[in-house]
């Protein structure tokens, strides 16, 4: 019994000296990463970290995603960075998503805990052969995608049901990127009251494609159509042309830390109206022009995006749009963090109003546009969390 406990107690100080010895590394990670990299202390303070993690994601062509691991040393790691990516398949499952990023930041921290003791319990293996060709693409890059989405929620005075379908036909590269999509909307509403019943039906189909060609690592350009009916917004047919051109302040090859992108589109807008509007238009063509200037900033203190945009038609500059879109997720002090996000806009550009007064079962049951002059959707929060700093033990009992 006293040897058992002499080696328990042995074996106990050699863990726990592993423990304070292992690299301090602060990220935002799943329980997943703690659980399959158990030999780092993920740690809730920035300032302790011996390495800090931040982690992108960007949609690929495929219709898949690529997660970005940048890797930064401080302290005695100061001067060290790393960059490494995973790429996922859109048919990928979940766990094979999850085992890949922690394949990933393991291969992307060896350097840093090849200077710590932990290095001499570490090993690497390459266990798949590697052809000297590789397959061509039948498919040349091309991704094609077909979606339907239902939902409906009811009760005795009330019901209500949603249909999406979309099919969607995407080409991108480095060079050039094509997107497309065709999709129907379909929102039905039952309310009873007393013994009346009110009913609504909003019906939108949308066709949109969208080319880009590359010049360089800072312009751009390229242009978008836009095919759309509306019984929302009154359009039996509406038709847009808008070519256009981008220069991105930083390059291209930035995107994932840093954006300061600025683009211009100009072009022709043709209308069918289902009713008459308040310009007393059932048809017409116009010249619309839009500029906007997106901010995307990621850094160990946070991220932080923006997009202002502006635009009019040129009959009236008077009719014009301008719409602030914000997201924040900062760190202001230890333990204390920042996340917000919302919208603004001024709204003087909305040529397809019906003429006439809107019927009070149209304004409450929301079957078609209102006018008006803004709109604003907003979201703030502030969560604050302290204790010890460690934080690598993974509990799922019970939930999490």
């Amino acid at each position: 019994m006293y040897f058992y406990s002499a080696f328990s107690q042995e074996n106990a100080v050699k863990t726990d000296t592993l423990r304070k010895e292992a690299l301090n590394v602060f990220m935002d990670a799943t329980d997943f990463i703690k659980k399959e990299i158990p030999f780092i202390n993920y740690v809730r303070d920035i300032k302790v970290a011996d390495v800090y993690i931040i982690t992108t994601e960007e949609n690929t062509g495929s219709g898949g995603y690529v997660s970005t691991f940048f890797i930064v040393g401080q302290g005695k790691y100061k001067g060290m960075a790393d960059t490494v990516k995973c790429n996922f398949s859109p048919d990928e499952t979940d766990d094979n998503r999850r085992s890949l990023q922690v394949k990933t930041l393991k291969m992307g921290l060896m350097r840093y805990i090849a200077k710590t003791p932990l290095a001499k319990f570490m090993s690497i293996n390459f266990i798949q052969p590697m052809s000297e060709t590789v397959s061509s693409d039948k498919y040349k890059s091309w991704v094609y995608s077909a979606s339907l989405y239902a939902s409906s929620y009811g009760q005795k005075s009330y019901n209500y049901t949603y249909m999406d379908g979309t099919l969607s036909a995407n080409r991108i590269t480095e060079k050039s990127k094509f997107e497309s999509s065709i999709s129907l909307d379909l929102q039905t509403n039952k309310n009873v009251y007393i013994d009346t019943v009110y009913r609504s039906t909003i019906r939108e189909e949308y066709l949109y494609l969208r080319y880009v060609k590359s010049i360089n690592d800072h312009w751009s350009a390229g242009g978008l159509t836009n095919i759309q009916t509306s019984s929302y917004s009154n359009y039996d047919l509406s038709v847009r042309i808008m070519p256009g051109i981008e220069y991105d302040i930083f390059p291209y090859s930035q995107s994932t830390r840093r954006q300061l992108r600025l683009l211009y589109n100009v072009g022709t807008e043709i209308n069918k109206y289902s009713e008459v509007t308040i310009l007393n238009k059932l048809k017409e063509t116009l010249v619309k022009q839009t500029f906007s200037v997106n901010l995307s900033i990621i850094q160990k203190w946070g991220s932080v995006s923006s997009t202002l945009t502006w635009n009019n038609y040129f009959f009236d500059w008077s009719y014009n749009n301008l719409r602030l879109n914000m997201n924040a997720n900062l760190r202001i002090v230890k333990g204390l963090s920042f996340n917000m996000s919302g919208s603004f806009a001024f709204v003087h550009d909305q040529i397809s109003l019906p003429l006439g007064v809107s019927t009070l079962e149209d304004v409450l049951l929301q079957r078609k546009m209102q006018a008006t002059d803004y709109s604003y959707s907003t979201y703030f929060g502030l969560t604050y969390t302290f204790g010890s700093i460690y934080n690598n033990v993974v509990n799922p009992r019970f939930g999490n």
